[in-house]
Parts: C-alpha cells; structure tokens; sequence
C-alpha cells in the first residue's frame, strides 16, 4: 500500500476526482470544465488545511523537554522540518487562492505570457499552473542560464 506522500506525489486522481473527459468538439474552459477545476482546486485546499490542523496537533502533543539534548535535538530537527513543510504548502494555499480569483474572472486555463490555452491536461497535472508547457520550458532555460 502505497504511503500518503507517495499517493500526493502520484496526482489528484487518488483524492477521488477523475480526471476530466473532454467531448469532441466541446469548447475550452466551458462551464463544465471550469467546474471540474474549482472542485479539484477546492478539495486539494481542503487537504492542505487538514494537513496544516494536523501538523498543530502533533506538535502540541509531541512537545516535551526532554533532558537528553541528542533527543531534544532529534525533537526539534523534526519540528523544523514540518515546519518548512507547512510553510511551502501555506504558499500554495496562496497559489490556490489566486487560481481561484483566475477562474471568477474567467481568465483561467490560458497562458500568462502567450495566451494560447495551456491544456486541460496540463491543468489536470498541475491546477495552478499560469503558463503553457513551452513558456515554462523557457522560463525554465531561461533561469538555468541566469542561474546556473
């Protein structure tokens, strides 16, 4: 059985949405389509949340002072890095939060820097994602190239 960062990293498909069936001939970013997104948007939020409710709890409960500094040090180490954790998946909350003004202002499902549609399978695999796979394949060159 496969863990639960293991079924993250697999995709949405795991949290109960199946991805999107498309029609022939059915109009991009139509109602239906935008639905979809909204309650996958929706639901991967939602799972965030919980994750961040329990992380408090666990944090509270496993709290201790212990006297052995290795274990102390063990305790915190671990702290920090679901700490870092949380505050990665609290800036994709942001990014959620955003695509979800994109979809209210009917500007979802479409390129930031070209325009053209970035695809619905695309979204399905990355539903906050603002620019088609060629932009983001450039920007990417790009940024190896300043960076790298």
């Amino acid at each position: 059985m496969p863990s639960k960062k293991a079924e993250a990293a697999a995709g949405f498909t795991l949290r109960g949405f199946e991805p999107y069936k498309e029609k022939k001939g059915e109009e991009y970013m139509n109602s239906k389509q935008l639905e979809h997104f909204k309650g996958l948007l929706l639901a991967w939020k939602k799972e965030l949340m919980e994750e961040v409710d329990r992380t408090m709890s666990h944090m509270k409960d496993e709290a201790a002072n212990f006297p052995d500094p290795a274990d102390r040090a063990s305790q915190e180490e671990e702290f920090s890095l679901e700490l870092r954790t949380r505050d990665r998946e609290r800036k994709l909350i942001k990014k959620i939060d955003s695509t979800m003004e994109r979809i209210e202002a009917d500007d979802y499902g479409f390129c930031d820097a070209c325009g053209v549609e970035i695809g619905i399978r695309r979204l399905e695999a990355r539903p906050t994602a603002t620019l088609c796979v060629d932009c983001k394949t450039l920007d990417e060159i790009k940024e190896k190239q300043i960076g790298g």
